[in-house]
């Protein structure tokens, strides 16, 4: 089955479709203000430090543990 010529797209009739429709789908975007951004940013930093903390504590009891562990072998 081929495809006529004229059925053909070129690579830069594509590029200019898919760019024409992402800024049609960017326009639909509800985009937040600025205080929901900043109460966004705030609570993505507050969960990354309670993650940061929980693995610094796993980290040192599982640390704490081997060394114990290690040292009955002795």
């Amino acid at each position: 089955m081929a495809v006529a010529k004229s059925e053909k797209v070129g690579i830069v009739e594509r590029t200019k479709r898919y760019f024409r429709s992402m800024f049609q789908e960017m326009k639909r975007v509800h985009w937040p203000g600025r205080r929901d951004l900043i109460i966004y940013t705030i609570a993505v930093i507050c969960v990354s430090l309670v993650v940061a903390m929980l693995i610094w504590l796993f980290d040192t009891g599982i640390t704490a543990l081997m060394g114990l562990i290690l040292n009955l072998g002795r």
